[in-house]
């Protein structure tokens, strides 16, 4: 186990990696053959820092169309810059939200990821808590 700057132990390699037997067409089926082209951690695949991430579970339908759903979880990277167009943990106006951070005319403002939420701009303070790196799903 190593440990992040503080002395606190980072788990690692908490799963074994799995083998990666290839891709698989989401549009017009076609033709494959199994094969092991690779094995792949999922670890390092969904989390890129662990001493600066965490884990939040989504509640609500705001960001539906990001691909993130009510009962997802999120990994956050805390300390990473967002670009525009990045998902963020923000805490605005004495509360938190999951939206896309966004700049219009020099000002920063929230944008949902669903028709039926208008953007939200800061009242009085906006402060951003981290960036999603990745969304995890699980169908059963």
């Amino acid at each position: 186990m190593e440990k992040d700057s503080k002395g606190k132990l980072i788990p690692r390699d908490l799963m074994p990696d799995l083998p990666l037997l290839g891709s698989i067409k989401a549009g017009t089926p076609a033709s494959t053959e199994e094969q092991l082209l690779d094995t792949m951690s999922l670890e390092n695949y969904l989390v890129n820092d662990p001493e600066k991430s965490y884990l939040l579970k989504v509640s609500g339908d705001s960001m539906i169309e990001a691909g993130i759903n009510h009962g997802d979880l999120v990994v956050i990277e805390k300390d990473k810059e967002p670009k525009e167009g990045d998902v963020i943990v923000a805490y605005i106006d004495n509360e938190f939200t999951l939206k896309y951070f966004q700049r219009k005319d020099g000002k920063v403002y929230l944008m949902p990821a669903n028709r039926n939420y208008s953007p939200i701009y800061p009242k009085e303070n906006l402060t951003i808590f981290g960036t999603v790196v990745s969304v995890i799903r699980k169908y059963h």
